[in-house]
């Protein structure tokens, strides 16, 4: 029997899933050291008095702490969930059925997000392949956009922190919604879809199918050292820039500029999208604000974040050009603001 010889592409195509696994289980164990270093800490320090940390720091920690330990189980269950539908559930049942017309099309595929739970980050590749499966470079977008906000993790972590208060957690949902398939029907105009994409887009198609590789446990396991990689350290820096935050700047400059309903806005889509939370924890994260600021902010906080922030901007570059991305941002920008705006002075 003859026997397949490996190319240089193929030597070369398992030298990078190599590294980039190897990259991702050193993320993943960074981000479970600082959740267990920063636990750890609060609990030797607690109780320590005028001989322990200042004041200050023992606040930021306490307060780092609970968001942690409030979010670690979604972390957990968005994890397992994701696992369930990308390696054990098949993935061609959700593409049987969908309406001919194409704004039901893009609301159906919108919706996909109810069904892979998982945060912006796992979205990129799958948007990627949405497109490799002959769906537009739009209809890639709507479920870019919206599956961050319109899945089940998301909304029950939502309504965990918020309950339904305000009307946060349905003006998240909606605006989420109207937000992608708003955007979804802007690109569908656009006369060449394809030039929306970059160059490199095929080779990143290519690394992503370099990790769908091997036995179910064994991409069980790749897939929880990935979303781990990507979910702990991100957990860990917010719960410490929103204790930071709340510590750092004195309570009378955020009560001012919480209790404006423009400047509120603004701060928080801001705050968004430097900080790069994922959506899967965003409501723990911000929910200490939530007595000093308006629910519109709140609200835009949480509807700009999972769809814009430093982090997507730099995933999404794989996949879409540069001049498509600032396109997206101002588009994204503009509604995130006017549906905060519209909570503030109608809630």
């Amino acid at each position: 029997m003859p026997v397949a010889l490996e190319t240089p592409q193929t030597r070369e195509a398992r030298r990078a899933s190599r590294r980039w696994g190897a990259r991702h289980l050193v993320a993943a164990g960074l981000g479970l050291a600082g959740i267990a270093g920063l636990i750890a800490l609060r609990a030797t320090t607690a109780g320590a008095g005028p001989a322990g940390l200042p004041d200050a720091a023992q606040d930021l920690i306490t307060l780092a702490t609970s968001v942690i330990i409030e979010s670690l189980p979604f972390i957990v269950l968005g994890i397992a969930l994701s696992i369930l539908v990308q390696v054990w559930i098949p993935e061609q049942w959700l593409l049987r059925i969908l309406p001919r017309n194409p704004w039901g099309r893009r609301a159906a595929i919108s919706l996909f997000g109810m069904f892979l739970p998982v945060c912006e980050c796992g979205n990129v590749p799958l948007a990627r392949g949405i497109v490799r499966r002959g769906f537009t470079v739009p209809e890639s977008m709507v479920f870019l956009l919206a599956a961050p906000i319109l899945n089940p993790v998301t909304i029950l972590t939502t309504h965990a922190a918020f309950g339904f208060d305000d009307g946060i957690l349905v003006a998240r949902l909606l605006g989420g919604f109207l937000i992608a398939n708003v955007l979804g029907w802007l690109f569908s105009l656009h006369p060449e879809p394809e030039r929306l994409l970059t160059g490199r887009f095929a080779e990143q198609c290519r690394i992503d199918d370099g990790h769908q590789h091997g036995t179910r446990a064994e991409q069980t396991i790749d897939l929880f050292v990935r979303e781990s990689s990507i979910l702990m350290p991100a957990l860990v820096i917010g719960a410490i820039v929103a204790g930071a935050v709340q510590v750092a700047v004195p309570r009378d400059v955020l009560v001012a500029l919480g209790s404006d309903p423009l400047w509120s806005v603004l701060a928080m889509m801001a705050l968004a999208f430097i900080i790069s939370v994922c959506s899967n924890v965003d409501a723990f994260f911000i929910l200490p604000f939530a007595s000093t600021f308006l629910p519109g902010s709140i609200v835009a906080f949480l509807v700009f974040g999972p769809i814009i922030d430093i982090k997507m901007l730099a995933l999404m570059r794989t996949t879409y050009a540069a001049r498509t991305l600032v396109q997206v941002t101002v588009i994204v920008a503009l509604l995130s603001a006017v549906l905060g705006l519209v909570v503030n002075y109608v809630v």
